[in-house]
């Protein structure tokens, strides 16, 4: 296995805008990275339950995804415009009621997010199975390992939120619009 090859995909795919890090940024933004730690660590309990049946039904996904790809791509995409909708519609200042962006949130997205899915599946066939098939804590650390590396970077999006936080809350409008739109282009990029 190539380790360069390996990580270089899961970086790029963690790295680069998707529902997680959307709703996470946003919610820093708003929120404050440490009253938003806890939907980041619900994405991460989620993203670890997402690559551990991964890897455990690969084989069975494989053969299925012809016949579930598209009705996945619709729920995700409904799902992502959905959160655009929510995320264009919000509040110009920081709320202070936090719901929305708990622990059962993020984990809750990890199930409806096409984007793991896909990070998952093209990691197990393409790096990772050709070299450990059968074995199972290989298999395993390598799931465990796939959502950290979304972990990590859903992080560095939350700390950019947080950061940027005043500047998010004088320009709210904006920003709410620039995040809808981003979510609306995931939405439509599952679909190219």
């Amino acid at each position: 296995m190539s380790w360069l090859h390996f990580l270089s995909y899961a970086v790029v795919t963690a790295v680069t805008p998707g529902p997680n890090n959307i709703m996470s940024m946003s919610n820093a933004g708003r929120l404050g990275f440490r009253r938003s730690f806890p939907f980041n660590l619900g994405i991460w309990a989620g993203f670890s339950l997402v690559m551990l049946l991964c890897t455990l039904f690969c084989g069975t996904l494989s053969s299925l995804i012809p016949k579930i790809k598209m009705p996945m791509l619709f729920i995700g995409a409904a799902y992502m415009l959905w959160l655009a909708w929510k995320t264009f519609r919000s509040a110009s200042a920081i709320e202070e009621d936090p719901r929305g962006g708990g622990f059962v949130s993020g984990m809750l997205l990890q199930f409806v997010n096409p984007k793991i899915y896909i990070y998952g599946v093209v990691s197990l066939e393409a790096y990772i199975l050709p070299f450990y098939q059968g074995r199972w804590a290989a298999l395993v650390f390598f799931a465990l390992l796939l959502a950290f590396i979304g972990f990590t970077f859903t992080l560095l999006w939350a700390l950019f939120g947080s950061a940027f936080k005043l500047l998010f809350c004088r320009y709210a409008r904006i920003t709410n619009a620039v995040m809808a739109l981003l979510l609306v282009c995931c939405a439509v990029s599952l679909f190219l």
